[in-house]
């Protein structure tokens, strides 16, 4: 998941926060994926400010309690190769993984996992990948949800 709409205000890059827009988005979408069923059992996230309001707000909607989230600050600014080595740390017994992220790093490894381009992934995007193993191109892009999708 990439992180909700940031304010561009006069904060550094890593301090920037949500707007009202990005916490209402972040909160939408993790009422959608409690619908779905998706709630996670394993959640790395970058420690960036806006990062964090967002997997904040999705957790709060997934009644997960947020000290179960492991803060990664590989992940802002991270390279494909970065994000997969952090995949790859993830205990074996996860069966559900959230990633929440930036870009371009995270619609690259959606493009290395599944072998497809993500459609414009902007913030508060999710994609759903499925897979029975980690590998390059062994997922499957099951679904690439916008919070304007989701009412």
């Amino acid at each position: 998941m990439r992180h909700a709409e940031s304010d561009w205000g006069a904060v550094s890059d890593f301090q920037r926060t949500l707007t009202e827009q990005g916490a209402g988005d972040a909160a939408r979408m993790g009422q959608w994926m409690r619908d779905q069923g998706l709630k996670p059992d394993y959640i790395l996230a970058s420690p960036a400010q806006r990062a964090k309001e967002t997997v904040q707000a999705v957790c709060a909607e997934l009644q997960i309690n947020p000290e179960q989230i492991h803060w990664e600050s590989q992940i802002y600014e991270a390279s494909v190769s970065t994000l997969m080595m952090l995949l790859q740390k993830v205990p074996a017994s996860a069966s559900r993984i959230l990633m929440v992220g930036h870009n371009p790093g995270l619609a690259v490894l959606i493009q290395a996992l599944s072998g497809e381009v993500p459609a414009g992934f902007s913030p508060a995007n999710l994609a759903w990948l499925a897979m029975d193993r980690f590998e390059s191109g062994g997922a499957e892009l099951r679904q690439q949800i916008r919070p304007s999708e989701v009412l």
